[in-house]
């Protein structure tokens, strides 16, 4: 390495880029995380990791970190089907990694990795705004901090900025998107005792193509989620529209005297759901990871996974490969693999329990008493992960074509 050239730069010091800087910096990599927030705000989605992303951060040496900082296990996962309770998981018993999920504020999440990140050894610059990231050999970020501008190079260059990344478009991506299908409302309630604490909860409507999730993170405290139609003509935003939330949440099937005394504590938001990607995310010397390589609908709570997976992945290329060019090159291929299997099974839960229309009907009505006898018809993929099998003899069977 020469003088004065990180071995990478993060641009975001989120999930993705705190966590590679942490597991590198270990291995004695030198690295700098550009992070552009001074003090972490409630991004409203982003708190649940699934039982494969669970054993990824066991793998990456993180599980102990966020479980321990404030994280939440969650065992047992209930799924309902319109008014019909579908089924009690115990997740531990049942994934290949016999692993809860885990729920976690998004905010304490980010600045315990941080902090790990800065143990192991990386240099972290908070209130940074990148300008510019220029790809080649080496690559260089262009970085404003007190006023003071500065271009620093790295062998790589990280983007780790989120699902509207800049990095994409400065490292010459091109980029992906499905339809508009499905938008997510979301807000952090205390007091919602109505909840069980050692379950996660995802109620679907089929017929009003309507979900509700929830995600419990202790003591009372919720992530309270309502997806719907991206056609519908609002969106849930602020304090006013809490109330709209509950009541759409109870006319979806929620029981309302599961919001009895729940007290919103966080801003109420709502997001589009539609997938984003880019096909191959490393070029000359500039990789993507997370949700700048690849958003996934957050209706399916898939983000936080990849994300761990992308960083992994990474992490193992890198240091298996001596020319970091070719290790980009692998991990950008592995990504689209399993960005590619989740992205899958995701479109075809859409099309049978949210989509809407005759079609959508005629599926359901096909594949739905079918599923009811026997839930093995589904794809595990959202909590076994991206090496489930899933080919056209899954698809059939899931869709009742067999």
């Amino acid at each position: 390495m020469a003088s004065g050239i990180y071995d990478i730069i993060t641009v975001g010091g989120g999930l993705g880029g705190a966590a590679l800087a942490k597991v590198m910096a270990e291995r004695g990599a030198r690295v700098l995380v550009l992070e552009r927030e001074r003090q972490f705000r409630d991004r409203v989605r982003g708190e649940f990791l699934s039982s494969w992303g669970v054993s990824e951060a066991h793998e990456l040496g993180l599980y102990a970190l966020l479980r321990d900082g404030g994280g939440h296990e969650l065992p047992w996962f209930d799924t309902s089907l319109g008014p019909g309770h579908l089924e009690h998981r115990d997740l531990v018993a049942t994934t290949p990694m016999h692993a809860p999920a885990l729920s976690f504020y998004h905010p304490m999440m980010q600045e315990v990795l941080l902090a790990a990140a800065t143990e192991a050894g990386a240099e972290v610059r908070r209130g940074a705004s990148v300008h510019a990231v220029r790809p080649g050999v080496p690559p260089t970020v262009v970085v404003e901090q007190g006023g003071h501008n500065e271009e620093v190079s790295a062998r790589l260059v990280v983007g780790a900025d989120g699902r509207t990344a800049m990095t994409r478009r400065w490292g010459g991506f091109e980029s992906e998107q499905d339809p508009p299908c499905l938008v997510m409302a979301g807000v952090l309630f205390e007091e919602m005792r109505g909840v069980p604490e050692d379950a996660s909860y995802w109620l679907l409507n089929p017929p009003l193509g309507q979900a509700v999730p929830l995600f419990p993170q202790g003591q009372g405290r919720v992530r309270a989620y309502f997806t719907y139609q991206a056609a519908a003509q609002h969106r849930l935003q602020g304090e006013r529209d809490v109330p709209r939330l509950i009541a759409e949440s109870v006319q979806t099937g929620a029981a309302a005297a599961l919001y009895e005394g729940a007290r919103a504590v966080g801003p109420l938001a709502t997001f589009d759901g539609a997938d984003r990607w880019v096909p191959h995310p490393y070029r000359m010397g500039v990789a993507l990871i997370g949700d700048a390589a690849a958003a996934s609908d957050h209706s399916y709570g898939q983000g936080m996974s990849l994300t761990l997976r992308d960083v992994r992945v990474l992490r193992d290329h890198l240091l298996r490969h001596e020319d970091w060019n070719v290790a980009g090159h692998a991990y950008a291929e592995e990504h689209d693999r399993h960005y590619g299997v989740v992205h899958t099974v995701t479109r075809w839960f859409t099309q049978l329990f949210l989509e809407a229309g005759p079609e959508a009907e005629a599926r359901r009505a096909r594949a739905l008493p079918l599923i009811a006898q026997d839930v093995t018809r589904i794809p595990d993929v959202l909590f076994s992960g991206p090496e489930v099998p899933v080919n056209e003899t899954v698809r059939r069977r899931f869709f009742g074509e067999e």
